[in-house]
C-alpha cells in the first residue's frame, strides 16, 4: 500500500492533471544570447524567461495580473520597462548604452524577448547588469552566453553578483 501511494505521489508530480496548470518548473533562471555586431555597431540580445516568473515580476504594483498573452500594447510596454530596469548595459567606462526591445515570441513554456543596443562604435567590451527577477527568487540563476567575433564566453549573474565587466 505504501509503494502504491508513493508511485501515485509521483505521477501526480511528473505529469500534472489534464486542464489543470502547468506543472512549476525546479529551479528559477533566463537565458540572455548576446552578440556582439561590429558592422552594425550594435549588441543583438534574446532574452528567454519563463512564462511564469516573468509576468509575476511584471505583475509587481500593478492593480491585476499582467499575461503577456493579453490584446494590446501594455503586455510588451510593461516587459521593455521592466527589460530596460533590470538588464542594463554601459560601456566599461560607465557610460549608459540604451536598450531597445523589438519584440517577444512564445515558446512552450517562456518567451523569447529580442532587443539590441545602438553603440558609439567599435567597442572592447561592456559592463553588464543582469538583475531580472533576482529580487523575487532567492534561487535564480541569470546565465549570459557572449558571442564576439571569434570569442565566446558566459557568464553566470546570481543575487550578489548583478554585474560584470565582459571584454572581448
Amino acid at each position: 500500500m505504501t509503494r502504491l501511494l508513493a508511485a501515485c505521489a509521483a505521477m501526480l508530480l511528473l505529469f500534472p492533471l489534464a486542464g489543470a496548470a502547468p506543472a512549476l518548473h525546479a529551479y528559477h533562471s533566463t537565458i540572455t544570447e548576446l552578440r556582439y555586431n561590429a558592422a552594425k555597431k550594435q549588441l543583438e540580445l534574446s532574452v528567454k524567461v519563463f512564462t511564469d516568473d516573468f509576468e509575476k515580476a511584471l505583475s509587481q504594483g500593478q492593480p491585476t495580473h499582467v499575461n503577456l498573452t493579453d490584446a494590446g500594447p501594455r503586455p510588451l510596454a510593461l516587459a521593455t520597462a521592466y527589460l530596460q530596469r533590470t538588464l542594463q548595459i554601459s560601456t566599461v567606462a560607465g557610460a549608459p548604452l540604451p536598450l531597445q526591445v523589438l519584440g517577444k515570441q512564445s515558446e512552450n513554456d517562456g518567451y523569447w524577448f529580442y532587443c539590441k543596443v545602438p553603440l558609439p562604435g567599435p567597442v572592447p567590451g561592456i559592463k553588464l547588469r543582469q538583475a531580472m527577477m533576482l529580487d523575487l527568487f532567492g534561487d535564480e540563476a541569470n546565465i549570459v552566453n557572449i558571442e564576439a567575433g571569434a570569442k565566446k564566453q558566459s557568464a553566470l549573474f546570481r543575487s550578489g553578483h548583478e554585474e560584470e565587466v565582459l571584454t572581448w
